[in-house]
Formats: C-alpha cells, structure tokens, sequence
C-alpha cells in the first residue's frame, strides 16, 4: 500500500509543479516574435519591435531622431514603422494578453470547501467537505502542451503583422520617394508647356499665328498644369502613407527623402527554387502545420472529455455530537466523483475532432497552395518589371536623348523651329517620368517577391500593371510635326 500512495503523491506533486512553473513571458513574446521576423522584414537585420522598458524606449527615440535627421532611408524607415506604429504595438499588446490568458487557463481551479451544521432531536452533526476538480490536473501535461502549441501559433500570426508592416512601410517609401521625382519631372514639363503658351500668345498677338495655332499650345499648357496637379497630389498622398505607417505626426513628419530611387541590380534574381524557398520559410505555411499537429493531438482525447471532465475527489470530515451525554463521533472518508457515461459515449466529439482535422488538413494544403501560386506570380512580376525598367533606362531614355541633343542641332543650324524644340523638351521630360515609374514599379515587385518567399501572403501584384503611359499626353508631346512652326 506504501508503494502506490507515494506514487499517486508524486504524480500530484509533479502536477502540481507544472501548474506552478507556468509563467507570462516578460516581455510578452515580443523577443519571439523578434527572432522569428529576423531576415524577412524587408531586407533590415536584426529589426527591433517597442519594448516596455522606458530605458529602451528613451533609446529607441534617440534613434528615429538620428535617422530623420538626414534623408530618410528605406530601411530607416522600415526601422521607424517597427517602433512607432500604433497598430503594431496594439497587436504585440494583445500578445501579452494571450500570453496572461495561456498561463490562466493552465491554472488549477481553486479546490472548493463545503461546511454544514445539522441539529436532530439529541444530537449535532458538522460536516466539512474538501473537494477537487482531477480533469484538469490529470490533463495538465497535455494541457501544457496544447497551449504552448497555441502560443506558438499566435506568435507566427504576430511576426506575420510584423512583416508585412515591414514590407508595407518599404513598398510607401519607394512610392513617395518616386512620386517625388516625377512631380519634379512634371514640374520641367509645365516650365516648357509655359514658355510655349507665352510664345504663341506673344506671336498671336502681333499676327504671325492665328488663333487656332494659340489654342493648341494653350491646351498643352493646360494639360500639363493639370499633370503637374495630380503629380503634386500623388507626392504628397503617399509621403503622408508613409507617416502614417511609421506613426509619425507634427515635427517629426517633415522628413526629406532621397532624391532619387536605388538603382537596377545587375542581374535579376533566378527562379529556380522559389517554390520550396517559399514552402520553406513562409511563416503561414508554418503556422497552418503547427495548427495542424496541435489539432490531431488534441483528437485522441476529444472522444475522453465528455465523460471524463466531471471526475473530481473530495475529502470529508463530519462530526456528530449527542447532546445529552457530550460524546461526539467524527467519520472520515474520501468521496470521488465520476459521470456514468449512459448516454454521451462521447461519438459526437469524436466525429467533431475528426473533422477538425480534416479541415486543418485541408487549410494547410491550400496556404502551400497559394504559397507556391503566389511565389510564381511574384517573380513574373519581378522579371517583367525587371525588363520594362530596363528598357525604359537602356533604350527609350537614351534614345529620346539622342532626339532631343539632334533637335537642338537642328535648332541652332535654323532647320528646327523652337516649337520643335519645346515639344521635343515636353517628350524627353515624359520619357524620363515613364523611366522612374518603371524603375519603382520593379522595387516595388522585389518588394512583393521577397515577401511571397520568406514572409507571408501579401495579396496579388500590380507593380506591372500600375505601369501606364500617359498616351494622351505623351502622345502630343512626342509629335511636334502637328504642331506647326
């Protein structure tokens, strides 16, 4: 009898050990989640996420100080958004909760005393009672386990919001800082409309141009003004984007930006391996697996749990008294508590957790579904964008270069006519504009393809279809034959 009550103790006691190391995470997870955004947050190393120490805190400040202070770089940036967005530090806040709501749930119900006083005729009976729920400190070690499992899972989610807010804030700097460039492009291209509209008010004025001649530069100084509009509303919609995600307001908001965007790389990035990098690294392809093992472990005792989780074990001292002579009798004795399984067996549970397998089973088949779709799609918008920039950079620039430097020739042999020569400025401003937006749209397609890799899923592409040529416009400028001398 020795051997099996110190058994039955030590198991009690080792229940009862792993109820009490149960713990919140200091930092609420924040390291976790850290260490599993490492090497996917947009190309920055080691990022760092808010912490709740003022001391880092005040460091971390001194930073963004630092990194506004100059033109503002991409992974700056990034660096910023990680620390000061709003929505960020909401989403690791929650974390924490979770966090405190694991170890709750991991914690043993209070054990629960009962007292009663009975009086007869010519006795007195007091009965006390100390009873214990034993479902959950049986299960505790499976609990502990399924917990963690679940905590693990939210932590992929976390680091998830952490990436793509790192891509985010990358694919709102590079658009800022290319709406910048070609609002200053635009604002060249309306210097020249201008000068034009002048020139033929002037002509029109002393009779050398009618007024039909007047009209059409008129409406090309018009429409240029009009592009130079959006362009300038383009610049500042997206530089208040960007603020947005990096929590910035006020002061802090008036940062520079680069002049100018990266440039091409050299080579483009190959496809061979992309699908088993992305099964590989994604964080969604590895949390749908977790759920998945979590779920079929949780499966075998799904069918248990209906009949099991009433058992419980109590402990009862009564004493009964007789009033008329003082002798008092006290009875002790266990008491365990069992459900008679009579009409649950639990086969509904069964069925419900066979079912939850299947269904996780299937959601992991369709996230490295998608994982694989999205990593092809991705690189065929980061090769298409790759060739367009290019192209743009390589042969369309260069050659509107060599129109315009053949134009001004003419122009000082007096075989052009200055009309020429503005609209020949107008197609060379348009085509540098063209080159700038194909050179962001392929930045922003490496964007989308690092994270269909290594990250998360982000949603379909459309760096290369955002690609649109001004083909009115564009169209006038390059035609200055219609223009007339």
């Amino acid at each position: 009898m020795t051997a099996p009550r110190t058994a039955a103790w030590g198991a009690l006691a080792a229940a009862l050990l792993l109820a009490g190391c149960a713990s919140v995470s200091p930092d609420g997870l924040r390291s976790q989640v850290q260490t599993l955004a490492d090497g996917r947050s947009a190309g920055v190393a080691a990022p760092a996420l808010p912490s709740a120490d003022p001391a880092a805190r005040a460091r971390a400040d001194a930073a963004i100080v630092q990194w506004l202070a100059g033109p503002l770089a991409a992974d700056d940036a990034v660096r910023i958004a990680l620390l000061r967005n709003p929505g960020l530090q909401a989403r690791l806040a929650a974390l924490g909760v979770a966090d405190a709501q694991r170890v709750q749930a991991l914690t043993l119900p209070n054990p629960t005393l009962t007292l009663g006083r009975f009086r007869s005729g010519h006795e007195r009976e007091i009965e006390r009672t100390l009873g214990l729920g034993l479902i959950d400190l049986v299960t505790l070690p499976w609990r502990t386990r399924w917990q963690g499992q679940q905590m693990e899972q939210a932590t992929l989610d976390a680091a998830q919001d952490v990436v793509r807010l790192a891509f985010d804030t990358r694919r709102a700097w590079l658009r800022a800082v290319a709406a910048e460039q070609v609002a200053a492009t635009q604002e060249r291209m309306h210097e020249a409309a201008d000068a034009g509209a002048e020139l033929a008010r002037r002509m029109a004025r002393v009779g050398n141009w009618s007024r039909l001649q007047q009209a059409r530069e008129q409406a090309l100084w018009a429409d240029s003004a009009a592009q130079l509009a959006r362009a300038r509303l383009d610049a500042a919609t997206e530089r208040e984007q960007l603020s947005r995600l990096m929590g910035l307001w006020g002061p802090a908001a008036h940062y520079t930006l680069p002049d100018r965007l990266p440039n091409l790389p050299v080579e483009p990035e190959a496809s061979e391996g992309i699908e088993a990098r992305a099964l590989r690294e994604r964080l969604d392809v590895r949390a749908a697996r977790l759920e998945l093992d979590r779920v079929a472990d949780t499966e075998g005792f799904a069918g248990v749990a209906p009949w099991a989780g009433g058992i419980g074990l109590a402990y009862t001292r009564n004493t009964t008294t007789e009033q008329d002579t003082g002798h008092a009798d006290v009875k002790r004795g266990w008491e365990v508590e069992l459900a008679v399984p009579l009409f649950d067996w639990g086969g509904a549970a069964r069925s419900q957790a066979r079912g939850r397998t299947l269904q996780s089973a299937a959601q992991l088949q369709d996230v490295a579904l998608r994982a694989r779709s999205e990593a092809r799609t991705a690189w065929l918008g980061y090769r298409t964008a790759y060739d367009l920039a290019r192209q743009q950079r390589d042969a369309v620039v260069p050659l509107r270069r060599f129109i315009s430097e053949e134009t001004t020739l003419r122009y000082n042999g007096m075989l052009a006519s200055v009309w020429q020569m503005l609209a020949e400025a107008r197609a060379s401003s348009q085509a540098v504009a063209n080159a700038l937006q194909a050179q962001r749209d392929f930045w922003l397609a490496e964007a989308d393809l690092q994270r269909a890799l290594a990250g998360t899923s982000g949603g379909a592409s459309s760096a290369v279809a955002s690609t649109a040529l001004p083909g009115a416009a564009a169209g006038r400028a390059a035609n200055p034959e219609s223009q007339g001398h």
